[in-house]
């Protein structure tokens, strides 16, 4: 039988992948890898990027092309046997890379490389790849003795066997709590679309009445408009003490003892390799320099918006309290209220505004705007090999005609179905003779799905987010560098990654887009002027709320991995505490656990990083700041954020690309100004 894994071919062919396909095809790459290093080290002792680096790429490239469908099918049409052939795969590939790592005769060979005169006429791609290469051996442990080799080995694969299992019992929480609703009356308040929705949730799983879960359309619908208090506050304990020791699914997938694991073990690996903590490990590969740059960057922004917040939170409770009779607002009564005091001051329904925004209009009509932007050009492809019926397949050309990268579109929530929004790499872009392999990228979301008879209408915030994953996915796509190490996303400093996913948020509040992206999902009609001031006038509403949010995640993010201390453990909450007092506005209830979800920093990746979306919020609120000087489709701009940010992927650093665009270093008052925050 042909392991589909091991034929190599242009696009995953995702229906036939099994999970028993899984571990012997990736054990084999790496056997292959493996002797290729071997092979190449053993050739020669002149080495050169044609005799080593090339072909090392080529092979590693194998070995994530069949790694990447697996790992994304895991996330998007998760079973348990598929769960056992990606787990089983996870300590290989994590010895691999660490073997790699400190392999010390190929560190010489790539520092032969680096001092030799062929170094002076590699291109610019090139030699950032031995540069970031010869960083990365030192963050492997290349200068360790023999012992502590072994330990950064074993903890590097303990590390990503816990950060799996965190997200496996997010995912198993999420699933596994729903209820039923027999009486209507009881979800009195929600909108028809999302009766819609929990009413075909219930015919799914052949119960009567409404089903609503823990599925974020579900959740958002039931905090945003569910009438009943009493649901809400059940609702939302479920949900915010997911994975947890707290609620009514209390230490069945309790993530308490991964989270204080993974803290230990980073923290450790950080001192093996001569850091003091992990937080100053992190920014080893990142624009800023020194937790403290970080720090003020954070506390900084926090002054900033720590008295618009609370003046937000203020007239929130005048209003539920005049209004309403409501004079001890809870966590499960914000969102609720909110949407109320929008209403009442602005006018503005979000049910309202999501009739506007069917999905059959958005992404069409998102494909308008960088087709304006950049001269783009994206058709559908109806024949393609998918993991779910849901999803939808597209190409890029570009104004001459050339093909710039492919993407798949999987938009719906469902279950087994990770949360949340990414862009994640298939296939990355890279030059073998004469021949590009293009880029492929995944687009995953987690909208309402469409109805019986209803288009999947989206609210503004999913337009917004859709808009963002489509940055990242264009920064993957659109790269012309044809060296995998450097192009698209990979060796861009992480803190830089998010600008051009934010950059293209801006659109989504732009009049001239307004036409492209919205259309009445009966009538077809535009998003009213009358509609969109309203949405502008609103577009701050609880922008100081909203920041400090994002600022406490920032800030706690970093604490836990700057200030962990092993004689007394993780002290998670105690931290999370401390930086609320800090600066949040609104305390959540005791049994609150939001970090057993916090999924970015304990299983993806943002680990001490997740403060880049704000750093990086910076670089695309002055990026846009260049368009609302000259027009927003203006293409000569467009061309030149193309040439200098998109096309460039990780080939510079990100501070100089910036500039190159930008005529200048960064400044923080767009993203002020945007925030309605005064500098």
């Amino acid at each position: 039988m042909t392991n589909p894994l091991l034929t190599n071919p242009a696009l995953p062919l995702f229906s036939q992948i099994k999970p028993e396909h899984i571990e012997p095809a990736i054990t084999q790459l790496l056997d292959e890898a493996r002797a290729a290093v071997k092979q190449h080290l053993q050739a020669t002792t002149q080495y050169t990027w044609g005799n080593l680096v090339e072909p090392l790429e080529n092979a590693e490239d194998r070995l994530n092309k069949a790694w990447s469908p697996v790992s994304h099918m895991n996330s998007v049409v998760n079973t348990d046997e598929l769960r056992e052939a990606y787990n089983a795969c996870l300590p290989k590939l994590s010895a691999y890379s660490t073997e790699i790592g400190q392999n010390e005769q190929l560190f010489k060979a790539y520092q032969i490389i680096a001092e030799s005169d062929e170094f002076a006429t590699l291109d610019s791609a090139q030699q950032k790849i031995i540069h970031n290469a010869l960083r990365d051996f030192k963050l492997s442990g290349v200068d360790l003795d023999s012992e502590k080799k072994q330990r950064y080995k074993d903890i590097s694969q303990e590390l990503s066997r816990l950060s799996s299992n965190y997200e496996e019992n997010l995912l198993d929480a999420t699933n596994a709590w729903s209820k039923s609703i027999r009486n209507e009356l009881d979800l009195a308040g929600l909108p028809d679309s999302a009766m819609a929705q929990a009413k075909q949730s219930a015919v799914s799983q052949n119960e009567e009445g409404w089903l609503i879960t823990l599925q974020f359309p579900s959740y958002q619908a039931v905090m945003t408009y569910a009438d009943n208090r009493e649901l809400r506050h059940e609702h939302y304990q479920a949900y915010s003490t997911r994975a947890s020791d707290q609620g009514p699914q209390a230490e069945k997938w309790d993530n308490s003892p991964l989270m204080e694991q993974i803290l230990a073990l980073r923290h450790e690996k950080a001192q093996l390799l001569g850091f003091k903590n992990y937080a100053e490990l992190s920014l080893a590969t990142k624009m800023a320099n020194k937790p403290d740059e970080v720090m003020h960057f954070l506390e900084d922004l926090a002054d900033k918006s720590w008295r618009p917040a609370r003046k937000d939170l203020a007239e929130l409770r005048e209003f539920a309290e005049q209004e309403y009779g409501i004079n001890d607002l809870q966590s499960w009564d914000i969102g609720y209220y909110s949407e109320k005091m929008r209403q009442h001051f602005y006018q503005l329904s979000q049910e309202e505004v999501k009739a506007y925004f069917p999905i059959t209009r958005v992404l069409p009509g998102l494909f308008a705007v960088v087709e304006k932007l950049y001269g783009l050009n994206i058709t559908e492809i109806d024949d393609f090999d998918s993991w779910h019926p849901d999803v939808r397949f597209f190409q890029i050309h570009d104004d001459i005609g050339e093909l710039r990268g492919r993407f798949y579109v999987d938009l719906y929530a469902r279950a087994k179905k990770r949360g949340g929004a990414w862009m994640d790499d298939c296939v990355g872009r890279k030059k073998t003779g004469d021949t590009i392999q293009t880029p492929v990228a995944y687009l995953t979301c987690n909208f309402t799905p469409p109805t019986s008879d209803t288009p999947a209408l989206l609210t503004h915030d999913d337009v917004i987010t859709l808009f963002h994953e489509f940055g990242h996915g264009l920064h993957h796509m659109l790269t012309k560098v044809d060296h995998l190490g450097v192009s698209g996303i990979n060796g861009v400093e992480w803190d830089a990654v998010e600008l051009p996913s934010q950059f293209m948020e801006n659109w989504c509040w732009e009049q001239a887009a307004q036409v492209l992206i919205s259309g009445h999902y009966k009538t077809g009609e535009t998003l009213p002027d009358t509609l969109f001031d309203k949405m502008l006038a609103a577009k701050n509403f609880q922008a100081g709320m909203i920041m400090v949010r994002q600022l406490e995640f920032s800030l706690f993010d970093f604490r836990i991995h700057r200030d962990y201390d092993p004689e007394k453990g993780g002290r998670i909450y105690e931290i999370l505490e401390q930086v609320r007092d800090q600066i949040a506005v609104i305390k959540p209830p005791k049994f609150n656990r939001f970090a057993h979800s916090f999924s970015h920093i304990f299983a993806g990746g943002y680990g001490a990083g997740y403060y880049s979306y704000k750093w990086a919020e910076v670089l695309s609120s002055d990026a846009f700041s260049l368009f609302e000087e000259k027009g927003i489709f203006d293409p000569e701009t467009g061309k030149a954020f193309l040439r200098n940010i998109l096309e460039q992927g990780g080939t510079e650093n990100a501070m100089d690309l910036f500039i190159k665009f930008r005529g200048r270093k960064p400044t923080i008052d767009a993203l002020l100004r945007h925030n309605g925050i005064a500098a």
